[in-house]
């Protein structure tokens, strides 16, 4: 009854290890060392996870580590290209350390997109929380990205600047959107995972910026759930791998793993696991909570199991199809832009608005993290 279907998509960390020390990262705190632990993706296991699994559509590689520090990412892209299969940087990159071949690599190999992590617009702004980092060496390889592809005629990979808004850096946001709009980048203004490190000084020129709550406590507030609930698809959609083949479900989790390796058992063996499949039950809500499963102690979870807010078979399987090739070739087309996605967004969006509103309880401020205590999961 569940047993899994092999996922079209894929998230495997290429590195676990980060040149940075980003205060909030559980990576600098060493929260991730017991099950995620310090390491790279080899080629060899790359290779063979493909041939094993000639399904897969799509992977992403960045994670909890940064992806450049892997001195196999160059092989990794070549082999990805040479099967057809597309290669996402998008949870997020620091671009502080990479050599001239791997960013000639990301142009020549159609990396499809890389989101950069920039939280500033000057060195001053930048290092508070990007410690050890260079905003000038992170620009100077965005240039030269771009300089790759205007060479090679190509216009991937899309590039994002990501742009944590955190009380130091709030002043300098339109000035990051114009650099990041003279580089042909999208603009993404994110909320920070800890609002406890410098905290917004204005929070409602926040507000207007984002367009919704400006911190995570105030997301749960009016909306009446955490934010980034739908990660829990990831265990059937694109399940998270680690750089040794751990199974980890999803890329909110650094705590625990699910029992199986895909490197060693394959990949449709490690979904089928005990674990994975009592994970499963349990966000269905078929299954109380299994101590023994890294879901039971996930903020996400316990979020779910207070308010009933359960992932259908149905929504499981909405999302398979929405993932298809197809369906994401019809999002990218201008029929779908100018005439689809307003029809879309008019049926859904009053829907969406409505069910957030009735999911609002009296004791949604419960959700809220204790002052001082650090969120499981995330990444800045």
């Amino acid at each position: 009854m569940f047993r899994s279907t092999r996922p079209r998509r894929l998230r495997i960390e290429a590195s676990s290890a980060c040149n940075l020390r980003c205060p909030s990262c559980p990576t600098t705190t060493g929260h991730i060392h017991p099950a995620v632990g310090t390491g790279v993706l080899t080629i060899e296991n790359f290779r063979r996870l493909l041939d094993q699994n000639p399904c897969v559509e799509k992977i992403e590689l960045s994670n909890y580590g940064e992806v450049f520090l892997n001195p196999n990412l160059v092989a990794i892209l070549k082999t990805a290209y040479e099967r057809n299969v597309r290669i996402t940087l998008d949870n997020g990159v620091n671009l502080n350390r990479c050599s001239e071949a791997m960013i000639e690599a990301l142009v020549k190999y159609c990396v499809w997109s890389m989101t950069c992590s920039i939280d500033g617009a000057s060195q001053e702004t930048y290092e508070v929380y990007r410690v050890r980092g260079s905003f000038d060496r992170v620009l100077a390889h965005i240039d030269i990205i771009n300089k790759h592809k205007r060479r090679l005629g190509r216009s991937k990979p899309t590039l994002c600047w990501q742009f944590v808004v955190m009380g130091h850096n709030q002043h300098e946001i339109a000035k990051a959107r114009h650099m990041a709009t003279e580089r042909g980048m999208e603009f993404k203004p994110k909320l920070t995972w800890d609002d406890g490190f410098s905290p917004l000084r204005d929070a409602e020129a926040v507000r207007k910026i984002l367009g919704h709550a400006p911190t995570r406590d105030a997301w749960v507030e009016e909306y009446g759930k955490t934010f980034g609930e739908d990660v829990c698809l990831q265990l059937w959609q694109e399940p998270q791998v680690n750089w040794d083949g751990k199974l980890l479900g999803c890329c909110f989790n650094f705590w625990g793993d699910f029992g199986g390796n895909v490197f060693e058992q394959g990949l449709e063996n490690a979904l089928d696991s005990g674990k994975m499949v009592r994970a499963k039950q349990m966000l269905h809500g078929t299954l109380p909570p299994d101590p023994d499963i890294p879901c039971a102690t996930c903020s996400k979870y316990y979020a779910r199991r207070q308010h009933g807010r359960w992932i259908s078979k149905w929504r499981v399987r909405f999302e398979e199809l929405r993932s298809t090739r197809v369906a994401s070739r019809i999002r990218g087309t201008r029929l779908w832009r100018d005439f689809l996605q307003p029809i879309w967004r008019s049926l859904v969006n009053p829907y969406c608005l409505k069910l957030s509103f009735m999911c609002r309880r009296t004791a949604a401020p419960s959700l809220r993290r204790p002052a001082g205590r650090r969120p499981y999961g995330g990444r800045l």
